[in-house]
């Protein structure tokens, strides 16, 4: 029978949840068990796709095309297993089925109510993942105990834990533990009353992972174990990581969380070292020196809007046992001060991500051009592929009014357009070029050096293209369109052979990027911008 790990959050948000429950499936798949994962967010929304990136960052973007909470994005990253339309359940989607099951008389005139209609749509969503026949399903519950829309997700949770049996179903609190500066004191009520608010639910945490920002003695672990019900040896402390959030796993297994899982289950399974997660994590601690990378777009000051990106550079980077120096830039910068482009010269790379909206886009046009006239490595992402094309369009191939239908109706030569499929849609939500497409990469190219073949697979998430009618016009002009869906017939991916290393991409490619794994543009494009960066140092 499939088990289940419940985990739970406490006092405040933030906490990281999504990277403790990615940490706990990487120990769960070390130890030999097959996983999945689901993220469940109280919130009304449909989806995160129509939400602004200042409320809630980066939307994640699975391969069937789901738009999805950017935890998935860790799930993914640490684990190496695909998530999907199943791995992210939002109170809307709950409702919305819900609601169209009682439009249709499936409940037969009765009255509707959130128990038991509403709790047992979300258990069926939850379990539904049961028909890929995982070992293990791990199920974070988004916001913190008390919050008043998770409500009916706690108490659907404690239907789930009752009717799969307690041998199969374990919960897990992460909570924070404040240490008060100015009384140089740990508290541990908040804490306490935290679990306090999950039994009055009727749920009882079967292990404590307490957040903190230092050590916590035996005298406090003794004492949150007593006051919350946990026993001592499944109470466990993670403290705030020196390095990197890849830290994590490592932590957790040193103090045999993946064992106290195995043990709840009843399921014996061989200690295995995290050998290739300690190798990554001693990559991380001595690299051999520092790559300055700049970002350039829309949401510079927003953490989490570009998670997946900076993310990726990372995973570049761990590949050539280096680090980034990350260097944030708000394009729109660049748009009021042109001689501010002068910070790119300090830079061995440049990245221009995706984005929605005029706002900078003028900016991310000029970071291009300067990047391309300058010899510096350059990635284009999505929207940065189009602001590629734009800005070669004007500054090579003569057209000093092109530009994108998106943001420019009135321009003679549009040569980023609207999908055609895309002319006929109303609605925002779900109804972009999403999840994964078919690309076939030229060989004798850049792209094809770092992928190493010629099919492969990419995510999207947009709605304009590069216009066919100026693809003669750009290749001509010394624009090199390395990247074909064959089936739609659309340019994916473009570069330029007489530079360093230029290649721009319209998919999204970070979301498939791991640590341990890093993709090949990324891996490929930090390379060239270590061998830019000892050049120009010599």
């Amino acid at each position: 029978m499939t088990k289940y790990v419940f985990i739970t959050g406490g006092v405040v948000s933030s906490l990281g949840k999504g990277i403790t429950a990615a940490s706990i499936g990487r120990l769960l798949i070390n130890r030999g068990l097959s996983i999945r994962m689901v993220k469940v967010d109280p919130y009304l929304n449909i989806d995160p796709g129509t939400m602004s990136p200042y409320q809630h960052g980066e939307v994640y973007v699975t391969e069937d095309g789901a738009e999805t909470d950017l935890d998935l994005g860790h799930y993914e990253r640490y684990t190496g297993q695909p998530t999907s339309q199943k791995s992210n359940i939002t109170a809307g989607r709950v409702y919305w089925e819900v609601l169209q099951k009682e439009r249709r008389g499936d409940f037969l005139g009765g009255t509707v109510q959130m128990i038991p209609h509403i709790s047992n749509e979300i258990k069926r969503q939850i379990r539904s993942l049961e028909e890929e026949e995982p070992d293990v399903v791990l199920v974070e519950l988004g916001g913190t105990v008390g919050d008043i829309e998770g409500l009916i997700f706690l108490e659907a949770l404690r239907q789930l834990g009752l009717e799969v049996g307690r041998e199969n179903s374990l919960f897990l609190h992460l909570t924070y533990v404040p240490f008060i500066h100015a009384a140089q004191e740990v508290k541990t009520k908040p804490t306490q009353q935290s679990v306090a608010k999950l039994r009055e639910i009727g749920i009882i945490p079967h292990v404590l992972v307490c957040r903190t920002e230092v050590d916590l003695n035996e005298e406090v672990m003794t004492k949150l174990a007593l006051f919350c019900n946990v026993p001592r040896e499944c109470v466990l402390m993670e403290r705030d990581v020196e390095h990197s959030i890849y830290e994590v796993p490592l932590m957790l297994a040193e103090q045999g969380l993946d064992e106290i899982i195995l043990n709840h289950f009843r399921v014996a399974r061989p200690t295995k070292r995290l050998t290739d997660w300690e190798r990554l994590i001693q990559v991380i601690r001595q690299p051999e020196g520092h790559v300055r990378i700049g970002v350039t777009g829309k949401y510079s000051e927003l953490q989490d809007a570009y998670k997946s990106i900076y993310e990726a550079l990372d995973h570049g980077a761990f590949a050539a046992g280096y680090a980034v120096d990350l260097v944030k830039i708000a394009a729109e910068d660049f748009e009021e001060d042109e001689d501010s482009l002068t910070i790119l010269d300090s830079l061995d790379g440049i990245l221009v991500p995706g984005g929605f909206g005029s706002r900078g886009v003028e900016g991310k046009i000029r970071a291009v051009r300067y990047a391309r006239e300058n010899g510096i490595p350059f990635l284009g992402i999505c929207l940065g592929l189009q602001c590629a094309v734009i800005e070669y369009a004007r500054h090579v191939c003569g057209l000093p009014e092109a530009h994108t239908t998106e943001f420019g109706d009135e321009t003679p030569d549009p040569v980023i357009c609207l999908m055609e499929e895309q002319k006929s849609v109303k609605n925002m939500g779900g109804t972009m070029r999403l999840g994964a497409c078919p690309c076939r990469i030229t060989k004798g190219t850049r792209t094809h050096a770092a992928y190493g073949r010629e099919k492969v697979s990419e995510r999207h998430r947009h709605r304009y293209e590069v216009n066919n009618d100026y693809r003669e016009s750009l290749e001509k002009g010394g624009l090199t369109l390395s990247g074909i869906n064959t089936e739609l017939d659309l340019v994916e991916m473009v570069e330029l052979e007489d530079h360093p290393w230029f290649v721009a991409t319209q998919a999204h490619p970070e979301f498939k990027s791991q640590p341990i794994r890093p993709h090949p543009l990324f891996r490929d494009f930090i390379a060239a911008a270590i061998e830019y960066g000892r050049a120009t140092k010599a």
